[in-house]
């Protein structure tokens, strides 16, 4: 958080692992009482960066479920849940199509396998 501090703001885009343990319905893993902002170990991007981001990861990062319960493109806005299905999916194509800096999400998408996948979080 001191590092988010230092960089100013809360204009971002935060991928967190999804850490609510198996068995979860997945309207409690896509409530808003289920999200913990600024989690250590979670990937940040700048809201600067928000559209280089969607330019490179939409195709690949979608699908995800929304907070509503809907399910559709890559919303940068709000929640974004992806199953440890879709994130298996993902790191296959992230690996095939090879995005500007795909390799700090593909290894940190590899390394979790014990939780229920990932979120995609407008902060």
């Amino acid at each position: 958080q001191a590092e988010r501090r230092e960089f100013g703001g809360s204009d971002f885009i935060e991928i967190q692992y999804c850490r609510l343990p198996e068995g979860t319905s997945l309207r409690e893993i896509v409530s808003v009482d289920a999200i913990k902002h600024w989690k250590d170990d979670s990937l940040y991007i700048s809201g600067d960066d928000m559209d280089l981001f969607y330019q490179s990861y939409g195709d690949i990062i979608t699908g995800g479920v929304y907070n509503n319960g809907d399910r559709g493109p890559m919303d940068l806005f709000g929640i974004n849940f992806y199953s440890r299905d879709q994130t298996n999916e993902i790191i296959e194509q992230l690996a095939e199509e090879k995005p500007p800096g795909y390799q700090i999400l593909y290894r940190w998408l590899q390394a979790d396998e014990q939780n229920l996948g990932f979120y995609v979080l407008g902060v």
